[in-house]
């Protein structure tokens, strides 16, 4: 008998989740399929690292220790299916601590391995044939900590197909893992684009986990009363595509158009043209729906045949860095932070001289608690109680060890009111960048592992189709309006919601209309120039802004806004995280009418 739904739910969107999102879902959410999402660039840096240092690491084990161990016994009672990137850079690995654990346990559930995503072999042919850097134009490294293409789901249903209970990866799309067990369940095919978008969407919902159910919302006062029983994301899905957000019942959260929207835009670019490797999604014309308390249906996105080329990311070690962190009390505390840090900077630069070493590569200097993400936007110039944070970069670990010993003796040569040191001497550490490529997928051979046997993955192959006549034409924004009558400044917030991420050293910002009748005016004061402007001290490259009508708001493309992003960045918010929020205070005019009781419906100022 064919399915008509699946239950997917999700129990981790990054290495260090709590323990309690799988726990929540495997005994309260009644799912037939847990995926779990680990990696990151980063991790798959400081995994490799691990496994340099011991052959038999590179996975997570928090997926062993903290996931598999209490709940083996659950998920096999239940028939529930798991899918997790846990493998890292050594999938194989994790499956043998995991078919140990379940030994151990007597709990009898097969384990399927995805690998081929480690690219690190091909690296000398890639090179010749003259692939580059996505972002630069320049070439690929020739020492790597890990280069990792980013696989499909296809694969992953295989081994579904093939019987297992349990399918671990490497590096894989996020959303691939949640749109293998719809292949699987529902027989999707690689030319149904339509049905491929829709599955890949709830897979962008669901991978950040409880993002998509009230956490890190714009208006967080909704869902912070029960933040410390959060609910995790379930999509019921079906066999058509449409799916309902939902989550546990009688767990803390919200599951409404608002949070559901805004993890739609996290980390999205074009939204008309977001490339995954089973498909070119269009999410548009997505439309969200609630259909009552934490509910809410989901359509409308379109797909386009896949691309032929995987995109990859490559890690690499350049140079140091290190970060030192004091907090300084007393009237005019933010200015004698900056202070501080002059003379801390110019102190060892003299010394470098002395030694015949080259200036920093870099340095970035933050008081935080005086509001310096805000750059000239700032308002609290005048705290008395401020952290200050220096972070620097040099090509010689010796030089920042010498940076981490003169940061003390400014508690006695410098400001009164400089304490905060009960972290010790801050520690110098390899500066991690990233590259991304692409790469033909041709040269990617994958295999799935199970049962002591590597089979190889099935060619995804879609044929040739011709959209229907009958589609519906795509929603168009309304036309950009100016404001009429008297007019009053209030805070974006009033207005939209926002959030924000990154790739690599490119931000971008979702803005939401909080009533589709504020898009025309937003549409006219929320132009990417402005947006540049507002957000100057902070971006480095252009900014491009990108119509999303069905949710009835933008995306904002930062490029050069990260200082090199990850743990490339010196900067106390590498990843972009408060972007939004800062946005959020940007200045809009409109009408005084508005500010009725039946006016604006966001937070007062």
């Amino acid at each position: 008998m064919a399915r008509t739904t699946l239950r997917i739910g999700c129990g981790c969107g990054f290495w260090g989740d709590s323990a309690a999102g799988p726990a929540q879902l495997v005994g309260r959410g009644n799912i037939d399929v847990l995926v779990l999402d680990y990696l990151s660039e980063i991790t798959l840096s400081i995994l490799a690292r691990a496994r340099r240092k011991r052959p038999e690491l590179g996975y997570t084990p928090d997926f062993i220790s903290a996931v598999m161990r209490p709940l083996a016994r659950e998920i096999a009672a239940r028939g529930i299916r798991v899918i997790a990137n846990a493998g890292g850079v050594n999938p194989q690995a994790c499956a043998h601590a995991l078919r140990g654990l379940l030994d151990e346990l007597g709990v009898r559930l097969r384990v399927a391995v995805v690998l081929g995503d480690d690219i690190s072999a091909q690296l000398p042919a890639l090179r010749g044939a003259g692939v580059r850097d996505l972002e630069s134009g320049g070439t690929l490294p020739l020492e790597v900590a890990s280069a990792n293409a980013y696989l499909g789901a296809f694969p992953i249903a295989q081994a579904l197909d093939a019987g297992a209970d349990i399918v671990i990866t490497g590096r894989c799309a996020d959303s691939s893992m949640a749109l293998a067990a719809l292949v699987h369940g529902f027989g999707w095919q690689a030319h149904e684009f339509d049905k491929l978008a829709m599955g890949s969407l709830a897979g962008h919902i669901l991978e950040c986990g409880a993002q998509a159910t009230g956490g890190i919302l714009t208006d967080w006062q909704a869902t912070a009363a029960d933040w410390d029983d959060i609910g995790y994301p379930i999509a019921e899905c079906s066999p058509e595509g449409e799916f309902i957000v939902t989550k546990p019942a009688g767990t803390g959260g919200l599951v409404s158009s608002a949070s559901v929207g805004e993890q739609i835009t996290y980390e999205v670019h074009d939204p008309a043209r977001y490339v995954l490797p089973d498909v070119v999604c269009d999410f548009s014309a997505v439309r969200l729906t609630e259909l009552g308390a934490h509910q809410v249906r989901v359509s409308g996105a379109r797909g386009l045949p896949a691309t032929s080329t995987y995109k990859a990311s490559l890690t690499y070690t350049d140079g140091f860095r290190c970060t030192a962190t004091l907090m300084i009390v007393g009237r005019e505390a933010a200015a004698k932070a900056s202070a501080t840090a002059a003379a801390i900077l110019k102190r060892t630069r003299r010394m470098f001289k002395e030694r015949g070493w080259g200036d920093y590569r870099a340095a970035s200097v933050e008081v935080l608690g005086a509001e310096s993400m805000y750059g000239p936007h700032a308002r609290s110039a005048h705290t008395r109680e401020v952290i200050l944070k220096i972070a620097v970069a040099h090509p010689d670990e010796a030089a920042l060890e010498l940076f981490a010993r003169e940061i003390f003796p400014s508690a006695t040569s410098m400001a009164q009111g400089i304490t905060g040191f009960a972290g010790g001497r801050p520690a110098v550490q390899p500066v991690v960048r990233l590259v991304s490529c692409l790469i033909p997928k041709d040269t990617v051979p994958v295999f799935i592992e199970m049962n002591g046997e590597r089979t190889p993955a099935r060619p995804a192959t879609a044929r040739p189709t011709v959209p229907p006549a009958t589609a519906a034409a795509p929603p168009r924004m309304p036309a950009a309006g100016t404001p009429t009558g008297p007019l009053v400044e209030v805070p974006l917030v009033r207005l939209a919601y926002g959030r924000s991420g990154d790739k690599g050293d490119t931000a971008n910002i979702g803005v939401l209309a909080r009533r589709a009748e504020y898009v025309p005016l937003l549409a006219h004061q929320l132009s990417a120039p402005a947006v540049r402007a507002y957000l100057e001290h902070l971006v480095d490259g252009e900014v491009e802004r990108y119509d999303w009508p069905g949710l009835c708001g933008w995306n904002f493309v930062l490029r050069r806004a990260l200082g090199g992003g990850g743990t490339a960045s010196l900067r106390y918010d590498p990843q972009g995280k408060s972007y939004a929020q800062i946005l959020m205070d940007m200045p809009v005019q409109v009408p005084a009418a508005w500010l009725a009781p039946d006016g604006l419906v966001g937070a007062a100022p």
